[in-house]
């Protein structure tokens, strides 16, 4: 039989010179001149890079086509899991309950609300009836106005997350004639619930501007304008009512201006002018202001506080930091990560080595802790919809346990449970294992590892092991339950997360020490947790299957090239790979506000040179690679999808091995990938039967 042979892409080399150093691109041609019109209309990508992405999908489907079966079958384990009709749990506001449930065989969440002294249902959005409309429907943020007369929603219809926000009147049951185009997808209602503020995305996708759009005349009033393309804009309503908070940010420092329930219309007030590295955070509480900030290098984050201005005189000069006093002091053993205020409490969620923890302070400074007992857990807080309440919502998860959610009464301690979630096919957390390992890094810091297995896999030094690591942004992954996991873990498997520096799992100084000039920390403690599972007879080389998506696939891209041999297999969805050329690059959306992230190397030769020693497409070399599973999305304005494309096709010109390279590019999705809720499943059941197929000819 003839060799199944990959496509082979055409090279048309360009050179490229930045500080006296220069380098060669052969491919840099799969990049369509035209990507911003590619990212709304798919259908206009340059033809001969569509035959080449139609070539690469179908010789990857070819190559895996004797794992049909077996995706199927993984497709149907998790599919069972879940319950065909489920619904979250009831959200009071005013006089009305709110609720969203999937209806039997439906993708999406069908929403509804129904009046506390009926309790007469009304679906107020089905989204599964726009989704047949589209190849691929995204719901995002979705609002009700505080008066309970308008629902607001955005739908992203491409992947490129352009989102478009439409508005109905429950008064009349009917859609505004008005609908809102290019935003950022986020929104929030005036207090008062004459006006909806939205943000702005230009024609590089970053959003710029923040309108105030009034329901009855249409008229949309610019209201604040971001000049420094590095930075996000971001916006919401307090909990409270009272205030809507505007904030720009680039990861690193930030800036909020208010507008107050008393004048909407009024210009926003600036509470203090960025400060580089300077963070913070405003909620409303017990006539104050409490203030998360990292001021005076409170790198973990501690609170302030600042009396509560008169809301129709907003003064500047009042608001700024000279006035706020200490309130909860910095503790660099804990992190503060977000603080939600009701009206007689203030609930502050906090990361205590690596685990999450809620504190509850009264109006009369006293205290409560809730926390859990396994190794590793997550207690996360959940949605609220009014501050007019003594019952806190909030969940519980492990690896291990299914998710738990509870409301608890923080005036007496009762706890009640809302919901269990269920296990369609039945699930004893009894028959599994959930341990917190820590392996030592070559600088001699502590890396976190939390692993799962089924209590009767045997621990010999052969078992095969999901190794999933992140590590940017300061986001932590959490050992949340995983339906995903269950079916690595049911196969024999080991699954484990590396909690690398980059993320914030030991506090934010962590995400600090896997940033910018210390970003290669998150590559190298990834290979030592692979190596400390092997050291500790958990597994053995090449029995591992590495797996990062986003940010995560700069660091598969990275452990690729300098460990291959730990590896039987390396997934790496929408990664981020092609690092140099797309921070050189200042037209895409995520350019200039990555930055801070990892450094300018149009202007910083360090940053350059930096960048230049790790950025996956620029160190492939000749050796042999184990097999790759790279997935993109055409229309993904965060990862493009040449970076994932042109990595495998240099790849293949340097790999030394057998070993399958494969791309998987979605022609109608973006950063996410599929959406629905089955759909996204046969997506995994996908990369798993890519991970079992390779393994398994190694066992």
């Amino acid at each position: 039989m003839k060799p199944l042979l990959p496509p082979i892409a055409s090279k048309q080399t360009i050179h490229i010179e930045q500080f006296g150093y220069q380098r060669s691109d052969n491919y840099a041609w799969i990049k369509d001149e035209h990507w911003q019109e590619v990212l709304q209309n798919p259908k206009s990508l340059r033809k001969d890079i569509e035959t080449y992405l139609v070539a690469e999908n179908s010789y990857t489907e070819t190559y895996l086509e004797p794992t049909k079966d077996l995706q199927e079958t993984l497709f149907q384990s998790m599919k069972n899991r879940i319950v065909d009709k489920d619904s979250s749990p009831e959200l009071e506001d005013g006089n009305w309950i709110y609720l969203s449930r999937y209806e039997s065989g439906n993708e999406y969440k069908t929403y509804y609300r129904k009046p506390i002294q009926t309790l007469t249902e009304q679906v107020i959005l089905d989204p599964n009836v726009d989704a047949k409309n589209s190849s691929y429907y995204k719901l995002g943020y979705i609002e009700h106005s505080p008066t309970h007369q308008y629902l607001a929603y955005a739908e992203d219809t491409q992947g490129s997350e352009i989102w478009d926000i439409r508005i109905k009147d429950f008064d009349t049951n009917t859609l505004l004639p008005q609908t809102i185009s290019h935003c950022a997808g986020q929104f929030a209602f005036s207090p008062c619930g004459y006006y909806l503020f939205w943000i702005y995305r230009d024609h590089h996708g970053r959003p710029t501007k923040i309108f105030r759009h009034e329901f009855a005349s249409g008229k949309d009033t610019l209201i604040y304008e971001e000049h420094d393309p590095g930075f996000f804009l971001d916006i919401e309503r307090s909990l409270s009512n009272q205030w809507i908070f505007i904030t720009a940010n680039d990861h690193d420092t930030n800036e909020t201006w208010l507008l107050s329930n008393e004048d909407p219309t009024a210009s926003p007030a600036c509470v203090m002018k960025r400060q580089v590295g300077v963070q913070y955070e405003l909620v409303d509480w017990q006539g104050h202001f409490i203030i998360k900030t990292n001021l005076n290098n409170a790198d973990n984050f501690k609170l302030m506080r600042l009396v509560m201005p008169n809301p129709r005189r907003l003064s500047e000069e009042r608001l700024t930091s000279v006035n706020w006093q200490e309130w909860i002091a910095h503790d660099p053993e804990t992190y503060i990560m977000n603080v939600i205020a009701y009206q007689d409490y203030l609930v502050r969620l906090e990361r205590h080595n690596v685990n999450t923890r809620i504190i509850i302070t009264n109006k009369d400074g006293k205290e409560a802790l809730l926390s859990g007992e396994e190794e590793a857990f997550v207690l996360s807080l959940d949605e609220t919809l009014t501050d007019q309440t003594e019952w806190l919502r909030y969940s519980y998860q492990s690896p291990t346990t299914p998710r738990h959610w509870y409301q608890y009464n923080m005036r007496t301690g009762e706890r009640k449970t809302l919901k269990i979630q269920e296990i369609s096919s039945g699930h004893n957390s009894n028959d599994y294992q959930t341990k917190r390992l820590w392996a030592t890094a070559t600088d001699g810091e502590q890396i976190p590892i939390t692993i799962t297995y089924r209590k009767d896999t045997p621990l010999n030094g052969k078992t095969p092991v999901l190794l999933y690591g992140y590590g940017s942004y300061g986001y932590a992954i959490d050992p949340t339950f995983s339906n995903t996991a269950l079916n690595y873990l049911d196969q024999g498997w080991i699954y484990a997360i590396a909690h690398v520096r980059g993320g914030s799992e030991k506090g934010w100084n962590w995400f600090l020490q896997g940033r910018k000039f210390n970003k290669i920390n998150s590559f190298t403690d990834f290979i030592c947790c692979a190596e400390h599972l092997i050291q500790h007879n958990y597994t053995k080389a090449g029995l591992i299957v590495a797996d990062g998506r986003s940010a995560g696939g700069m660091v598969m891209g990275y452990i690729a090239n300098e460990r291959p041999e730990l590896f039987a297999a390396i997934v790496a969805v929408v990664p981020f790979v092609d690092v140099l050329n797309t921070m050189s690059d200042i037209s895409l959306p995520l350019t200039p506000p990555e930055w801070p992230e990892w450094g300018n190397p149009i202007e910083d030769k360090e940053a350059y040179e930096y960048i230049a020693s790790y950025s996956p497409y620029d160190n492939i070399k000749k050796q042999s690679y184990p097999a790759i599973l790279a997935i993109g999305g055409l229309t993904d304005p965060r990862v493009t999808y040449w970076e994932p494309t042109k990595w495998i096709a240099k790849l293949r010109d340097y790999n030394q091995s057998n070993a399958p390279l494969l791309l998987k590019i979605n022609m109608d999705t973006g950063h996410g990938g599929t959406a629905g809720r089955y759909d996204s499943l046969k997506e995994a059941a996908f990369i798993q039967a890519f991970a079992l197929f390779i393994v398994n000819q190694k066992i």
